[in-house]
């Protein structure tokens, strides 16, 4: 039997590797086919969402996680839709009181939003993992599906600009992410490694999928843990599917900053690009990478990197869209299992 198949255990299992905001949307699509699934009773869909963690940063004493928390604000109807980060009915009193005292106030906290970062730093000082306690935060909020941060040790990305190295926060939010990034580093990656979560999740993956994240910043920290691109690769040789979605349209970012930090760091703000990118440092490892209409033009390029281009529902502007997107890359990934 196919060692992808569903009919292994009866459910399909699908990870997702993501950032943040991209990451988020598409995983709430998962969520919303796999709701509909059980409504209906098809196939049961299991959910594994492994998130970057090198935004992390350490604020006021607690330890912030946005891509981990975006993803578990998102998948439990929690998200500020308007911001596209953070609670949604936020209130600020104690933003507004550190203001006061004269604390920095660039990195806003919501009260709702605080209380994630307290919780959090409360268990991990008291020996809790992050996976853990990300564990315990989605069961609170009633969250189906397995958010995994990529890893339990510190790594944090910092960024080379025209005003020198920066952490991703500084670069990001404080400054608007405005500056040109000439290199990349990501400290305490070298050292760190998947969680067995996170191993055992990518081992048992019927469908791997990459969002529509920062392929730099945003994926690029997950690839590059100690053994992640080695399993890949294994389940890809087993006949997993790995489906990629371009996080550029039209040659702009859907989100953030992808789109100039392929300019300055030598790449393509293209969904071509992409495909370069990742097929250039990760070879063999997409099998199929999901481009939007205005990209039809690419095809033939993207073709070149050995990776299969098709064209689908890329841009995420709604719910019907999340799960409009979520359905075509599980299509796509059948058909790339009835190919292998």
């Amino acid at each position: 039997m196919n060692s992808r198949d569903p009919a292994v255990d009866g459910v399909q299992h699908v990870v997702v590797l993501a950032g943040g905001y991209g990451g988020a949307k598409l995983s709430h699509g998962m969520t919303l086919v796999a709701t509909a699934r059980r409504a209906e009773g098809g196939r049961p869909l299991d959910l594994s969402v492994i998130v970057n963690t090198g935004d992390d940063l350490e604020l006021h004493g607690l330890l912030v996680s946005p891509d981990l928390d975006t993803v578990l604000y998102t998948l439990a109807g929690w998200a500020n839709s308007e911001t596209g980060w953070g609670v949604r009915d936020e209130t600020w009193s104690n933003a507004d009181m550190l203001g006061r005292y004269g604390a920095p106030t660039w990195f806003s906290l919501g009260d709702r939003d605080l209380a994630t970062h307290v919780l959090r730093t409360e268990r991990i000082r008291a020996g809790a993992t992050l996976t853990s306690v990300t564990a315990e935060l989605a069961r609170a909020l009633g969250v189906r599906a397995r958010i995994l941060p990529m890893t339990d040790a510190p790594v944090r990305t910092r960024l080379r600009t025209d005003a020198g190295w920066l952490d991703f926060q500084d670069y990001f939010v404080r400054r608007h992410h405005a500056d040109p990034v000439h290199e990349l580093r990501f400290d305490g990656l070298t050292d760190a490694r998947p969680t067995p979560e996170v191993s055992a999740a990518l081992r048992s993956a019927h469908v791997l999928v990459l969002a529509p994240s920062n392929p730099f910043v945003s994926i690029g920290p997950i690839l590059g843990l100690a053994g992640v691109v080695d399993v890949l690769h294994e389940a890809r040789a087993r006949g997993v599917p790995v489906v990629a979605i371009s996080p550029i349209v039209g040659g702009v970012a859907l989100r953030g900053p992808a789109d100039r930090m392929f300019r300055s760091l030598g790449g393509e703000p293209s969904a071509a690009g992409v495909a370069r990118h990742y097929a250039e440092r990760y070879p063999g490892l997409i099998e199929t990478l999901v481009i939007d209409e205005q990209d039809l033009g690419d095809g033939e390029a993207i073709a070149a990197t050995g990776i299969r281009s098709v064209v689908g529902p890329a841009v995420m502007r709604d719910d019907a869209d999340r799960r409009r997107l979520a359905e075509f890359v599980l299509d796509i990934a059948e058909q790339d299992s009835t190919r292998a």
